[in-house]
């Protein structure tokens, strides 16, 4: 591996920002600078602290990115809970985005777990 773009899980999150930009397109105007915003900055978090991580000397210092990009996502899944409560989002989008940050969950995860295991 040479870059932080050839980690799949710096894809899948790269995707997930732009389907989280792409959905909260639809929430309300009032929400522009409250959860919209908020899920936005959250979506952001992830790939761009498992880059910065990335960048980093030693596994510690690398770990520390990747438990806060997984606290990011862990927002995002709070906010989308919220985003579905509030019916600014269907049950089918609700659904579709929630999978893929479970997703992105578990191999962050495993990841971690990975990295712990290496010092």
């Amino acid at each position: 591996m040479n870059t932080f773009r050839d980690l799949l899980i710096w894809q899948k999150s790269m995707n997930l920002v732009t389907e989280i930009y792409q959905l909260t397109n639809s929430f309300p105007k009032e929400e522009i600078y409250g959860l919209s915003s908020q899920i936005r900055r959250s979506s952001i978090s992830i790939p761009s602290n498992i880059a910065e991580g990335f960048g980093r000397n030693g596994n510690s210092d690398y770990l520390r990115f990747l438990n806060i990009s997984i606290s990011s996502l862990f927002e995002i899944q709070t906010q989308l809970e919220i985003s579905f409560n509030l019916k600014y989002i269907n049950e089918n989008q609700f659904n579709k985005i929630n999978g893929e940050s479970r997703e992105i969950e578990r191999m962050l995860s495993s990841f971690i777990r990975k990295i712990k295991h290496r010092k």
